[in-house]
């Protein structure tokens, strides 16, 4: 490496990752919170769904066969049921991808943690410590991670075009 003033130390782009690393691990936690929240709210959803079912089954004899509205009522609550079942369900599916889209996070704030620490002691200059932070973006896709900042990739691509 050159010395040049624009170029970047190992000890800069060990920062940058450390930094990046503080980030996702920020947005993990963010994820982990609204998770347990909707994790929660289905919590909530399915006890009410017992208590329904529990006062269902031992509430106050059902009116006779003969009345009217004896089908009608069954019919009704059970169809509520089965819009909270779908409900419940889509909830879960979206709490899920939370838990993945969690982990992934996860996984990539920890490789860049290991990188910044790496850095220090397997770089020869910041050339190499950009080139190395550069492939782990990219087989990554970091990018992908960062909607309001710009990973080193990208700024690299656009200084190549």
């Amino acid at each position: 490496m050159k010395d040049d003033s624009a170029s970047l130390s190992v000890a800069e782009l060990a920062d940058y990752c450390s930094t990046q690393a503080r980030l996702l691990a920020g947005r993990t936690e963010t994820l982990a919170a609204e998770t347990d929240e909707l994790l929660d709210e289905i919590d909530e959803e399915i006890s009410g769904m017992r208590e329904r079912l529990t006062a269902q089954a031992n509430g106050p004899e059902s009116p006779g066969a003969s009345s009217p509205t004896a089908g009608a009522d069954t019919a009704d609550e059970v169809t509520q049921l089965e819009a909270l079942e779908t409900e419940l369900e889509e909830k879960q599916a979206v709490a899920e991808a939370k838990r993945a889209r969690m982990v992934a996070f996860q996984e990539l704030s920890e490789a860049y943690a290991d990188l910044a620490e790496d850095l220090e002691t397997t770089a020869d200059d910041g050339q190499d410590a950009l080139e190395q932070i550069v492939r782990l973006e990219q087989d990554r896709d970091a990018p992908a991670y960062f909607d309001d900042r710009q990973t080193l990739l990208e700024a690299v691509a656009e200084s190549n075009n």
